[in-house]
């Protein structure tokens, strides 16, 4: 099974009780292949108050309904609910019955009555106002308030002991220990206003991790996390601005999807006030963004901190992590190529096309073993080779080094094509051309994973598990990805717009208003007629021949 595991993550909690409620949401959210005892709608009891029935209630329930009442919980711990429901028990005599009271109530009392576990306030052997201020004790025992309580139970105690009543005494006794469990491990949830985001946010000199707790109904129930690298100059601010808006705006509709009813941030920054407009305006209700300042939400709001702060030391110890492999895999690799240096700076090149079509090239550089994205680089191939990848990766090689040479940027320790002889081929002629004999170069061909190096007639195969060669396919995934994203983003963008491009009167530039507007073609051809006259530059007359023309 450990085979099976890709990453382990942790999110730090208040206490064991959150932990273990955690786990059963996690598990009942993401359905687990290895955890089935959880994975039903099976959910940890509360105790709940009636607060809104004249004559309240207290009892168990696995269901949460928004009908006012009062829900102590939940309890992961059967044995620590009967203790409080025990206490609660001895010292005062609630109603069992479900009785509609006043207007449901029978002609006499019932057991209960007589055996003393109630005073009968259905036949009105017990007013209203002294049933709510039993029930006013029973929620600050349930809230832990109970130290005015426990003083009375000591001095009961005390007199029990002092006028030999052991047996009473031994009793107060066990109700004093229930109320300090009580006391120590209750927390309270209502159903209103329980729905809250929590933003947590560290910091090192160079990294930075940012976390969001998801809180619905008083429950914890999972945490996101982002993290930051290269971060010397950025301030905090700065920071929590990034990390609030890439988590409810970066990811679509999907980001706008149960948003809480609050957002507590560790500090404010320059676009609160339009970002709570905006998950305002998405939720249909009103979403405010506010920095705890004390209670039950300051513990939150450091228990996010916590968290942030977890996830960056983890991040730091990865990298260390990563950098010692990287380490190892370059002076691998040096070792495997018989390179004068360790290639600490490598460049590797692909080619993509559509059948000859819209063909590009890219470069994508790794610096100590990882990858340098500002330092990607894509290029549309000029000449018309339609599927000559020979010629092709030969321009692409040739531009990228010429551009090199006149800036006077340093030149990589190895370079890598993604193909094979014919390929390694292109790139020494390009090397030719620009008299750089010296460059250091090798094909890694794919599904043979065969490394092909200048000179050598017998390519190289490197054992699968060779850290070397990871570190080449990396390199060569990352430099084909980068490739095949740049041929699709410019297919789509001729496929928009050709259609859009065949209308009468729209130029370039309605084009991209009309794009930018509805964020894609199927956007425009949804939109109505109204919608598209709103656009800045176009009437009624030119929405109508767009939807048209669009078919629609």
């Amino acid at each position: 099974m450990v085979r099976l595991v890709d990453s382990v993550d942790s999110i730090i909690v208040g206490s064991e009780a959150e932990a273990l409620i955690l786990e059963a949401n996690l598990i009942k959210e993401h359905q687990p292949r290895f955890n089935i005892l959880l994975r039903d709608d099976k959910k940890y009891p509360y105790i709940k108050v009636t607060v809104k029935e004249p004559f309240p209630r207290v009892y168990v329930t696995r269901r949460i309904v928004n009908d006012g009442s009062r829900y102590f919980g939940p309890y992961t711990s059967v044995n620590q609910m009967r203790q409080a429901l025990e206490v609660i028990n001895r010292l005062h005599t609630v109603r069992s019955c479900r009785y509609s009271l006043p207007k449901d109530s029978p002609d006499r009392p019932c057991l209960d009555y007589h055996i003393q576990r109630c005073k009968a306030p259905c036949v009105g052997l017990q007013t209203e106002s002294e049933y709510r201020g039993m029930i006013d004790d029973i929620l600050n025992i349930l809230e832990g308030d109970t130290e005015e309580i426990r003083s009375q139970i000591e001095a009961r105690m005390m007199e029990a002991s002092g006028g030999l009543d052991f047996e009473l005494a031994a009793k107060m006794r066990d109700v004093i220990a229930g109320l300090d469990v009580i006391a120590r491990e209750q927390r309270v949830h209502r159903t209103q206003g329980g729905n809250i985001d929590i933003v947590g946010l560290a910091r090192d000199d160079k990294l930075a991790a940012g976390v969001v707790l998801k809180v619905r109904s008083g429950l914890l129930l999972s945490r996101v996390t982002q993290r930051f690298g290269e971060i010397l100059n950025e301030k905090n601010q700065d920071l929590l601005s990034s990390l609030v808006s890439r988590h409810y705006l970066g990811g679509g509709d999907e980001g706008m999807v149960d948003l809480p009813r609050t957002v507590l941030l560790p500090n404010s920054f320059s676009d609160q006030d339009l970002l709570e407009e905006i998950l305002t305006e998405a939720a249909g209700y009103r979403v405010r963004l506010t920095i705890p300042q004390r209670g039950e939400k300051l513990r939150l709001s450091e228990l996010a901190e916590v968290n942030a702060r977890q996830v960056l030391e983890d991040q730091v110890i990865a990298l260390a992590y990563a950098d010692n492999r990287a380490e190892d895999a370059l002076f691998s690799l040096q070792d495997e190529l018989d390179l004068k240096v360790v290639p600490r700076l490598m460049v590797c090149f692909d080619v993509s096309h559509m059948q000859g079509k819209e063909t590009v090239a890219s470069a994508v550089v790794f610096q100590n073993g990882e990858p340098s994205r500002a330092d990607y680089r894509h290029m549309r191939i000029k000449g018309d080779w339609g599927n000559d990848d020979f010629q092709s990766m030969q321009e692409a090689v040739y531009r990228y080094f010429r551009r090199r040479l006149d800036e006077g940027t340093p030149l990589p320790d190895l370079v890598v094509i993604d193909g094979g002889k014919p390929q390694l081929s292109a790139a020494q002629n390009a090397f030719a051309y620009l008299d750089l004999p010296g460059i250091a170069v090798i094909a890694l061909a794919k599904k043979e994973e065969a490394v092909f190096a200048p000179g050598k007639k017998t390519p190289l195969r490197l054992d699968r598990r060779n850290r070397a060669l990871h570190i080449l396919q990396r390199i060569r995934d990352e430099a084909h990805r980068f490739a095949v994203r740049y041929n699709r983003k410019l297919r789509t963008k001729r496929t928009l717009r050709s259609e859009l491009g065949d209308i009468p009167g729209i130029g370039l530039r309605r084009q991209t208003v009309l794009l930018r507007r509805f964020g894609s073609l199927k956007g425009v051809k949804s939109a109505t007629k109204e919608e598209i006259a709103r656009v800045p530059g176009f009437s009624k007359a030119l929405a109508s021949r767009v939807l048209t023309y669009l078919g629609n």
